[in-house]
C-alpha cells in the first residue's frame, strides 16, 4: 500500500544523486512511499539571474511537482540547504503532509524568510554549519515546535547521512 508521496530537493550546486537525498530516496521506498528527486543542476548554473541561480524558477519547479502529486494524494516534501528553502515555502501553497528540512536556510539575502505550513516538521541541523548558524534554525524551530536534531557537523551534514535518514524514517513513520 502506498502511504504518499515525497519529493526530495537537492541543494544548490548539488544533484538529484546526491548522497543525501538518495538516503531519504531509500527510506521512502522501504516504508511504502513513492518518491521522486528533481534535477534543479539547470538553474543553480543561471548565475546571471544571482550568485544561488534561478531561485524563482527552482520554487515554480517544485510548486508544479507538488500541485501534480498532491492532486493524486498525500505529500511530503524534503530538501536540503536551499532545497529546504524551497520546500518550506511551497508549503504555503500546496497541501503537504509534513515537512524534512536538512540545513535549512532561515534568511536567504533579498528573498522572504523561510517559512512553512503548520504541517510536522523534522529540522536536521550542523553546530558547526558554517553558512547557517544553528541559533538562527534553533529559534526558527522553536517557533513552530518542529523536531530539531542538532548534530556535531557543518553545512553538508556529510558525517550525519545515516542520522538524516533515521530522521525521515520517523517523520514518515508518523504521519
Amino acid at each position: 500500500m502506498m502511504r504518499g508521496h515525497c519529493i526530495l530537493s537537492h541543494g544548490f550546486e548539488s544533484g538529484p544523486d546526491a548522497t543525501k537525498v538518495t538516503a531519504l530516496a531509500d527510506v521512502a521506498e522501504r516504508l511504502g512511499w513513492t518518491h521522486e528527486r528533481p534535477d534543479y543542476t539547470d538553474l543553480d548554473a543561471r548565475r546571471e539571474v544571482s550568485s544561488l541561480g534561478d531561485v524563482v524558477a527552482r520554487l515554480d519547479r517544485l510548486r508544479s511537482l507538488a500541485q501534480a502529486a498532491a492532486a493524486r494524494g498525500p505529500v511530503v516534501l524534503a530538501g536540503s540547504s536551499l532545497g529546504a528553502y524551497i520546500a518550506g515555502r511551497i508549503s504555503l501553497e500546496v497541501p503537504v503532509r509534513g515537512l524534512f528540512l536538512m540545513a535549512p536556510p532561515i534568511t536567504m539575502g533579498p528573498l522572504p524568510e523561510l517559512d512553512a505550513a503548520a504541517v510536522p516538521v523534522s529540522i536536521i541541523h550542523g553546530w558547526d554549519d558554517e553558512l547557517i548558524p544553528a541559533q538562527a534554525v534553533t529559534d526558527w524551530a522553536h517557533a513552530r515546535r518542529a523536531r530539531l536534531l542538532l548534530v556535531d557537523d557543518g553545512h553538508r551534514l556529510s558525517d550525519h547521512v545515516v542520522a538524516s535518514a533515521e530522521a525521515f524514517g520517523q517523520l514518515l513513520a508518523a504521519l
